[in-house]
């Protein structure tokens, strides 16, 4: 059963859903369509299409809109919150239209990424968002833009009223003690799965995840468990699904799922460039966990 918020959409587990790509690299609407529900189906409460793993900065403008409307067809509006990321503050916002105007009931969105962006000019981007009126999750990934959003810096949007949560993806499981300090309202995401049992015993409201696109009900399983303080339960699955989380510092986390997804009988596929396959290694190394995790029953 998901727990849905409709106070607090972001909260809970949302899927950053990989997304399903012909052998031509072209978008399988039908086959996104029908992931997006198993995922909510098996227990997951929502989803993030156009982030990272859906590939968002190498679909065209059509394509990009029609991955959100699909989303929103499959599984309600309320359950999708798109990533809205952009070069520029004017283009965020009109993502953010975007995914409003499809019934969206939040939206999720990284610092201005064309330059490294200093605190005033990343003040300007949220304020700018902002404006489209619907609730913005910050998403701080310093590890890819270059660009932190420290403690302080999230207090500051959040006083202003430009962010409601934040997804947090740079690894210091510290940050949680110090936003809950300074912006106690501010609701704390896990960003990066291989912390996750660290940020839920922390105080994060939601995960934004990776591997349930392959193991969504471990993955469920798992997060609940952590927010509940049922220790037994998330040691045990976390340190089985270990091995393919910590892939989430990887450049090739996108292929890695992709595969996983395609031994549980998912479809992953193809990425478009300028992702590349994983390596003869890294294929192995990730075949083998995954199949040891369906073996233990996490499939």
């Amino acid at each position: 059963m998901t727990t849905t918020d409709p106070e607090r959409p972001w909260r809970g587990v949302l899927v950053a859903t990989a997304l399903p790509l012909t052998d031509d690299l072209s978008v399988d609407y039908a086959k996104y369509a029908d992931h997006c529900a198993w995922l909510v189906e098996n227990g997951c409460d929502g989803v993030v299409p156009n982030g990272s793993l859906g590939e968002y900065q190498v679909l065209t403008p059509e394509e990009r809109a029609k991955v959100v409307e699909t989303a929103v067809s499959a599984i309600g509006g309320a359950r999708v919150m798109p990533g809205v990321a952009a070069y520029g503050s004017a283009e965020a916002r009109r993502w953010a239209e975007q995914a409003r105007d499809a019934g969206c009931a939040s939206v999720m969105l990284l610092p201005p990424n064309a330059y490294r962006a200093d605190a005033r000019s990343v003040r300007a981007h949220y304020a700018e968002v902002a404006k489209a009126g619907v609730p913005v999750v910050a998403y701080n990934n310093p590890i890819d833009t270059k660009v932190d959003l420290v403690p302080e810096l999230l207090a500051e949007l959040h006083a202003e009223g430009w962010i409601k949560a934040v997804k947090e993806f740079s690894g210091d499981v510290r940050r949680a003690y110090r936003i809950a300090e300074l912006a106690p309202e501010l609701d704390l995401l896990i960003g990066a799965d291989d912390v996750l049992l660290e940020l839920a015993l922390a105080g994060a409201k939601g995960w934004v995840a990776g591997y349930p696109n392959a193991l969504p009900r471990a993955s469920v399983r798992l997060y609940r468990a952590a927010v509940a303080g049922d220790l037994d339960t998330a040691k045990e699955l976390y340190a089985q699904l270990h091995p393919l989380l910590r892939w989430d510092s990887r450049v090739e986390f996108v292929q890695a799922i992709k595969l996983s997804m395609d031994i549980v009988g998912r479809h992953g596929g193809p990425v478009r460039p300028p992702r590349v396959p994983l390596l003869p290694e890294q294929e192995a190394a990730v075949r083998a966990a995954t199949e040891k995790a369906v073996a233990a029953g996490l499939a």
